[in-house]
This record gives C-alpha cells, sequence and structure tokens, in this order.
C-alpha cells in the first residue's frame, strides 16, 4: 500500500492513548454478539483494558520484536490483546480460532511466538485464554513507558495459491501513516462509522477494524456475519463504510425484506475475497448507488490492486476494475503476454516502492525479471484496460482436455432460487481426466432442487462442458467465518468415500 507518515510519528500504542485522551467518554466499539447482545466501549476503557492487558503480557516475558499469536472470535479481548502486544512493540500473528490442529501447529512452529493467546481445544500450555484476558483487570492501567514500536504490525498467515500454509512478512513499523490507496478506495472517513463484518483473522475484518480505530473513527464489531443482523445494524447505527465478502453480499441481497430497509448512511461498500456473481452485484446496485459499490481486487503480498466503483462496473460488467498506482500483464505458462482478452495469469507491479514481502514456511516465489508478481489467478484485460478474473489457477478443471473455472459455474448455480450456497470441484474421472461435479447447500432443504432442475438451468447458460455431471445436495457447505471453502478438501473427502 501507499503509505507516507503522519507529521507527527506516533505509535499505535501511543495514538490509542491519544484518542482516549481526547474524547474519553466517546463510544470507540460497539460489540455486537452473536446472541443479540450489544456492548458499547469508550476509548477511555479500551485504553485501560489494553494498557493492563500489556502489563500482563510483559509479565510473562514479552517485550520488543517479539510475536503474539492471536486466535480468538471477534471479541472485546481480540482488541484488548492486540493493542496491548502493539504497546509493548511486539508483532501480531492473528489466526483463526478453528483451525485444525495439524494446521495450527504447522503455524505456530514457524511462527516462533512468544505468547499465545487462543481459545483452542487441546491448547499448549502455557497458552493464554480470553478468560485470562478478562481476568486483568487488577493489573496497572497506566501506559508503558518508554513508548514502543513493532517492526512488524500484523504477520499474515495463508494458504494462497499453493494450498500450503505459509506466514507473509512485510515491515510493517508501527506508527500512524496516511495511507493514500486506503483513501482513495474509501474517500474521507473522518469520524465515520465502521461495520466489520469478517473475522479478525482475514485482512478484511482486520483492516476495516484497526485501520478506521486509528484513524479515530468508530467501529461496529460483529461476533459473526449474520445477514440480517447485518443490515439490522447498518440501518440502526447509521453505518457509513463497510467490506464484506462475495458470500455476505448475496446472503444480505436474497434476504426477503432487504428493501424494506433504509441503507441510506452507506456511503461506501467494499467487495473483495473471491468472484461476485454479476446477478448480486446489479441486485446490490437496487440497493445503494452504484457509486458507492467498490470492487477491489489485491492480496497479502502486495504486488499491486485493482479496484473500480460500480458505475465504471456497468460499463465493463464482470471486472475487478482498473490497477491503481500499479501495472498489470496477463502472462501464459512460458511467461508471454497474451492478447487482449485472452485468459492468462494475471501479474501486477505497483509503481510504489516499498519493503518487499518474504514467506515464512515456504520459499519466496521470485518475480519475473521485470518485477511482476502473481497472486496465483487466472483472468484476462479488455481493450480499455479493465482487469476480470476467471479463477484461481489451482481452481481451474481441466475436463476432456478442456479448462473450466469453477467461478463461473458457481455464478450460475447462484442465480437459481434454489440454491443458496455452492461449490464446485473436479473429481477424478478415468474417461474425462476430470469430471465437474457441484455440491450444493439448497435455500428450503425440505424441498431440494432436483438434479435435472439444475442441470437444465446450467444447459440454457453455458456451454455444455461446462455443465456439472454431477449435482449433490448437502446440508450446509463447510465455509469459514471468512467465507472460504476448502476445495481440496472437498475433493479428498469425495476420493476418500
Amino acid at each position: 500500500m501507499t503509505q507516507t507518515p503522519t507529521a507527527e510519528s506516533v505509535s499505535y500504542g501511543h495514538r490509542l492513548t491519544q484518542l482516549a485522551n481526547a474524547h474519553p467518554d466517546t463510544v470507540a466499539v460497539t460489540f455486537a454478539a452473536e446472541d443479540g447482545a450489544e456492548t458499547p466501549i469508550t476509548w477511555r476503557e479500551l485504553e485501560r483494558r489494553a494498557n493492563q492487558t500489556a502489563h500482563y503480557f510483559e509479565g510473562l516475558g514479552v517485550g520488543d520484536g517479539d510475536t503474539i499469536v492471536v486466535a480468538l472470535r471477534n471479541s472485546p479481548e481480540h482488541l484488548f490483546s492486540v493493542f496491548g502486544a502493539w504497546k509493548l512493540g511486539a508483532s501480531v500473528l492473528p489466526l483463526r480460532w478453528d483451525l485444525p490442529e495439524w494446521e495450527r501447529d504447522r503455524l505456530l512452529r514457524i511462527a516462533n511466538a512468544r505468547l499465545v493467546v487462543a481459545a483452542w481445544d487441546n491448547a499448549a500450555e502455557g497458552t493464554i485464554s480470553p478468560d485470562d484476558v478478562r481476568a486483568t483487570t487488577d493489573r496497572p492501567d497506566t501506559p508503558l513507558h518508554p513508548d514502543r514500536v513493532p517492526q512488524y504490525t500484523r504477520l499474515i498467515a495463508t494458504s494462497g495459491a499453493t494450498g500450503t500454509p505459509k506466514i507473509v512478512v512485510t515491515p510493517s513499523p508501527g506508527v500512524m501513516m496516511v495511507d493514500e490507496q486506503m483513501s482513495q478506495v474509501m474517500g474521507a472517513t473522518s469520524g465515520k462509522l465502521y461495520l466489520t463484518t469478517s473475522p479478525l483473522y482475514h485482512v478484511n475484518g482486520w483492516a476495516y477494524l484497526y485501520n478506521p480505530l486509528l484513524q479515530d473513527c468508530p467501529v461496529v464489531l460483529m461476533e459473526r456475519f449474520d445477514a440480517a443482523r447485518a443490515v439490522d445494524l447498518i440501518e440502526k447505527h447509521r453505518v457509513a463504510l463497510t467490506c464484506m465478502v462475495p458470500t455476505m453480499l448475496m446472503r444480505i441481497a436474497r434476504l426477503p425484506d432487504v428493501r424494506s430497509h433504509d441503507l441510506s448512511s452507506i456511503e461506501r461498500i467494499v467487495y473483495g475475497g473471491a468472484s461476485i456473481p454479476e446477478w448480486v452485484a446489479r441486485a446490490w446496485f437496487e440497493l445503494i448507488p452504484p457509486e458507492s459499490f467498490c470492487f477491489s481486487y489485491g492480496g497479502s503480498e502486495g504486488h499491486g490492486l485493482v479496484m473500480c466503483t460500480g458505475d465504471q462496473w456497468l460499463e465493463h460488467p464482470g471486472t475487478v476494475g482498473l490497477p491503481l498506482d500499479a501495472q498489470v500483464k496477463i502472462l501464459d505458462e512460458q511467461g508471454n503476454e497474451v492478447p487482449t482478452g485472452e485468459i492468462g495469469e494475471i501479474y501486477l507491479r505497483s509503481n510504489v516502492s516499498g519493503p518487499k514481502y518474504a514467506y515464512v514456511g515456504v520459499p519466496t516465489p521470485e518475480n519475473t525479471p521485470d518485477g511482476f508478481g502473481s497472486f496465483g489467478d487466472m483472468g484476462y484485460v479488455d481493450e480499455d484496460g479493465y482487469v476480470y478474473i476467471a479463477d484461481r489457477r489451482r481452481d481451474m478443471i481441466v475436463t476432456g482436455g478442456a479448462n473450466v473455472f469453477p467461478a463461473e459455474i458457481e455464478a450460475v448455480l447462484t442465480e437459481h432460487r434454489g440454491v443458496l450456497d455452492v461449490a464446485v470441484v473436479g473429481l477424478p474421472d478415468p474417461e474425462w481426466g476430470h469430471r465437474v461435479h457441484a455440491i450444493v447447500q439448497p435455500t428450503d432443504p425440505a424441498d431440494p432442487p432436483t438434479a435435472e432442475d439444475l442441470r437444465a438451468h446450467c444447459k440454457e447458460r453455458m456451454a455444455s462442458y461446462k455443465v456439472p455431471k454431477g449435482f449433490e445436495i448437502v446440508a450446509a457447505l463447510p465455509r469459514s467465518a471468512a467465507g472460504k471453502v476448502n476445495r481440496s478438501r472437498l475433493v479428498e473427502e469425495r476420493a476418500e468415500s
């Protein structure tokens, strides 16, 4: 991202102290619990609890340059732990609270963390629980001295295009910066209310909670996303800014009474994280002005950012936008540029110089000789330079010698009113190499659509070789709280059975 220091260099820890001194009794965070309760946290309370947590962590040996793993649900304890770590000059590695034990153990081995704050079953001895954080109210509530700055504000755990757990590390000192790209995406934000819908281990959740708070913007934090609750919170609190993944946008668009709600407070919704079906985008343009809807595409490695607003999208349906302070190339497997409109692998190069990322746990991939890097996605560019995503490279299915992109088929199937959610995978097949298989979560479990109905729906909208050869009805797809589904695991389970 394009970041420049503020006129006065202020650490994240001291920034919280400044905000608490400026308006101690103003609500900083409204925690919207899954059970329907709402808990307001003032700036004074956030500062006090962060200081108490910092003193507690310091007593456990945490200091400058250490790493703290925070694997908690969206909660006040997550806030206290992160700000407490920053006040100690420690880096934070947020992890999923529901990671499979084998995956979390691999990540912990390479993280070299001084402390783990988690609500895991079978957690290792010494793991700090949410109850431990809640019990720190008897600790000193004064800021630590001297002021400290973490070298790495946040480390990022990801499986990315390789499917292998790794940690992305980019030097990012915890001092106040002006994020110029964020300003271009979100517009003027001073004092505006944000809604955080994604889990805080995900970049969308993290960026749209901690960045707004540091910029003196209050936040409504959802413990867990629920479509109807999100709409109610937007209307009740007059939310101005939020970020959602396609699954969330789709579920809100399908609410039967969504048009009866007042969403006029929304100034910008940012979407990112996966391909979005066209019908979902068009449904949202009936709820908010198209220019208030922002499409974005990027990744943890910071190769570059692509974005556009809904009015631009209407002129280029299906696009994720134009490169922002970046350049784009579409390359074939040999590294050659492909013609305009032809699908290849998307490569970006940021125009902004800055520290280079590195992987921990796996080798860091090399960029092209001229400095372009890839997130592992396939797509194309039109004559006007707009970028379109086909799918993840590793998700592409080769069936009968033809390339099929699951995202395209999923977008078609989600248009069917009987389909609440769907994942398309390629299953091994002796004749086709792989056969296209759709795993469907029905809107009404008591009356699921038939395979014949779904097949006919697909045949009307796509080439025959893309139509799934099998349709499987399931009670629910195993999506994470960030809306992601592990396709490799879905394939393995079906191969095993």
